[in-house]
């Protein structure tokens, strides 16, 4: 039976991964209450949005994590956007493992009634995201990996389904990009050009990791800042998958950037994700 095993305690993979599966449907329910009733909207400092659903749904994920992990710090995006740096990160090794939660990502597309919104909850040991579920609940659609093995479950009334392992494309010519439905920048279009890039899908949030994933997609570059629970989960599937994600010098992409004296703590720089294990680009 695998396990995570890089800090004090170690716990059986397959039943962390049920209990990510178990957290994202319930939570993916609860936002799927307010995708189809409706909810007020607010604004964070940085002037991104936030509604109920995303609080309601970090509630779910993050009190169970903490219960059943207890010396394992959650880092989640709305407790950190409120102040609520996790006290126990810097007693826990947390260079070494942590959990990343961004429990409603691609909030601009729920609030503007799409479907490509997603539940994020991923494992860092030692800077590297070893295992993620992304969840799209309005799309009955669900991405887990760790280790070499990525899958794709189709969900119906918030129960699994089917399940299908999944692998990237891996493809020489003829690319196909993914880029992001609400940042997308000059310099995404400016990479395109360069790397004779043409055909290009628009999607939001962590659905991008998931397309190079299971093979429909080839590159997401990424110009612009996001932060690490935007990414990990996601890219914890591609890395499953047989991809990677780079920093835009061809270095590794790391997690865990918690003092940063250029940007806020967890804040990444671009990047490229590629259906390959070498930068290729």
């Amino acid at each position: 039976m695998s396990t995570a095993s890089t800090a004090d305690t170690a716990y059986p993979m397959d039943e962390m991964l049920a209990t990510f599966e178990q957290l994202s449907l319930k939570a993916g329910a609860a936002i799927m209450h307010y995708y189809e009733n409706g909810c007020e909207t607010e604004f964070k400092d940085d002037q991104s949005p936030v509604t109920v659903a995303d609080q309601a749904a970090e509630k779910i994920i993050v009190s169970v994590l903490r219960e059943k992990y207890p010396d394992i710090p959650v880092v989640a995006e709305e407790e950190m956007s409120a102040g609520h740096d996790p006290e126990d990160f810097g007693s826990k090794k947390q260079s070494q493992r942590f959990f990343l939660v961004d429990p409603l990502d691609g909030t601009r597309e729920f609030i503007n009634q799409r479907s490509d919104f997603t539940v994020n909850i991923a494992l860092i040991e030692n800077g590297i995201p070893v295992a993620g579920i992304v969840y799209a609940p309005a799309r009955g659609e669900l991405y887990y990996g760790h280790g070499d093995t990525a899958t794709y479950v189709k969900v119906e009334a918030y129960t699994p389904v089917s399940r299908q392992q999944i692998h990237v494309a891996n493809k020489k010519t003829a690319r196909v990009a993914v880029a992001s439905r609400s940042h997308r920048t000059p310099e995404t279009d400016e990479f395109l050009q360069m790397h004779k890039i043409t055909d290009c899908v628009s999607v939001g949030s962590s659905l991008k990791f998931c397309i190079l994933a299971k093979g429909e997609a080839d590159i997401y570059p990424r110009f612009g800042r996001t932060m690490e629970w935007d990414t990990a989960a996601g890219d914890a599937i591609l890395r499953a998958a047989g991809g990677m994600t780079f920093c835009t010098d061809g270095t590794v992409f790391p997690y865990g950037k918690r003092d940063q004296t250029h940007d806020a703590p967890f804040a990444n720089p671009s990047f490229i994700a590629v259906a390959s294990t070498v930068p290729g680009f």
